[in-house]
């Protein structure tokens, strides 16, 4: 949380990311991503990024569990209009996910399952 925005910033644009989960003390803080930067840079103009990323940081984040469903996920995510979900087992983060791994995994799920139909479907 102490690293400044425009170093997140630059983290963002050298990994092609659209946002960054935050730790604090082995915990999740928050999310850092590019509407909070856009959202202060309407408000601040440059001097925002200047600030430390637990000053402009969505928190606390909305996270979801292991054993959420894509469709889950997804509605969440339409919902909260957010594209960045924490994957939380108890206070430890096992993934970051965006809504494009999201579709990605779906689709690869609906490909298998007409795969498997029709293989089925030859030989039946």
């Amino acid at each position: 949380t102490g690293a400044t925005v425009r170093e997140a910033v630059r983290l963002l644009a050298e990994r092609r990311i659209g946002a960054l989960p935050v730790v604090e003390d082995g915990r999740l803080a928050g999310i850092f991503s590019e509407r909070d930067v856009l959202y202060r840079l309407a408000d601040e103009g440059a001097l925002c990024l200047d600030r430390e990323v637990g000053e402009v940081m969505t928190s606390p984040p909305v996270t979801i569990a292991p054993e959420t469903s894509f469709i889950d996920a997804l509605a969440l995510m339409t919902r909260r209009r957010i594209r960045h979900l924490p994957v939380m087992r108890g206070q430890a983060m096992v993934a970051f996910i965006s809504i494009g791994d999201i579709v990605k995994a779906r689709i690869d799920e609906i490909s298998a399952e007409a795969e498997h139909m029709r293989q089925y479907i030859q030989t039946a």
